[in-house]
């Protein structure tokens, strides 16, 4: 048995799989809150006690976890996680060789994990000119904001990570510069994960509509984006609406600066909550127009895919096959 899992800040998704000579099927999965675990020993092991009485075979043979943020010498370093997670350590816990348990960034992960994916698990903005042997960018905003690049080696993808998240928001229009100056009077620095990852929507509402406040707003800003969300589905609030607006326009712009960094003309994929929970606003947004709004690369941009990971378990599959990979 093979475990795997997507481990978030807000949500962690865990899988158990059966190996039938190299293809992964899925024998047990759950979702569990992060916050309801001490440590990621504890969850490993509600995980295990629930998972084993449904595997025949109840030997574990390898694991493998997305987890967000950098990975060094097999140590997770992260802003987003409460938990200390060490290869070595998760390794004596489940009683396997060190090389048996793979961790890597949760947006490698997913970058792994897309050519594991059925046609029916994307879900195309932008259907643009398919170039397979070109490099691939997934972006994904949730509770934070993550990166990742499939480059093409002239044989196949390989994934590399990336900490994009953490670079500087780049403002474009007046108005974001007003944004920008707005946030550096709370923030001694903006990144991109401030605006692109659920804490983002409060401030954009307060920026836009400081005179307006909503319940939720009496909480921490990450709390805010389920609201403001379904306020702005609904057409319940025309400030909700105007921030959804915003971000979108906005995480097109940055979305087609990272296409433009690794030179993405395989396809630029959204992964992440947030693209799936706003996909009808998304739709008729301008986002497409946003991402290839560069200048004389325009009409390369607006030949670029972009597509919307539908399916969550992405990450969970990439991380799977990462871990039968080090079994064979």
């Amino acid at each position: 048995m093979i475990i795997s899992g997507d481990i978030g800040g807000t949500k962690c998704n865990l899988a158990a799989y059966s190996d039938h000579s190299g293809a992964l099927k899925l024998v047990f999965k759950q979702r569990y809150a992060t916050r309801d675990f001490s440590s990621f020993e504890q969850l490993i092991e509600t995980f295990a006690q629930q998972a084993l009485p449904s595997v025949p075979n109840r030997t574990v043979t390898a694991a493998g976890f997305g987890v967000p943020g950098t990975v060094v010498d097999g140590r997770l370093h992260a802003a987003h996680i409460p938990w200390v997670l060490d290869a070595v350590s998760l390794a004596a816990r489940l009683k396997l060789p060190r090389e048996r348990v793979v961790l890597m960034n949760d947006l490698v992960a997913t970058a792994r994990g897309l050519q594991r994916l059925a046609p029916e698990d994307i879900l195309y903005l932008n259907r643009g000119v398919d170039h397979p042997q070109d490099n691939i960018a997934v972006i994904a905003a949730g509770t934070g904001l993550g990166e990742a690049v499939l480059y093409w080696d002239g044989h196949g993808h390989r994934a590399a990570p990336s900490e994009g998240g953490s670079a500087d928001f780049a403002p474009r229009s007046d108005r974001e510069i007003a944004f920008l100056t707005f946030l550096k009077h709370r923030l001694s620095r903006v990144s991109c994960e401030e605006l692109f990852s659920g804490r983002g929507f409060r401030p954009i509402h307060e920026f836009l509509a400081p005179d307006i406040r909503h319940a939720s707003f009496a909480a921490a800003a990450a709390e805010s984006a389920q609201e403001i969300t379904q306020n702005a589905l609904t057409g319940g609030c025309p400030a909700c609406a105007e921030t959804l607006e915003f971000w979108t326009d906005a995480f097109g712009a940055e979305s087609g600066n990272l296409a433009l960094r690794v030179l993405a003309y395989g396809g630029v994929y959204l992964a992440g909550g947030i693209a799936v929970k706003i996909l009808p606003l998304l739709q008729k947004s301008s986002f497409c127009t946003a991402f290839a709004d560069k200048g004389p690369l325009a009409p390369i941009l607006q030949n670029i895919p972009i597509a919307v990971v539908l399916n969550e378990d992405a990450p969970i599959l990439g991380a799977a096959y990462a871990a039968l990979s080090a079994i064979r």
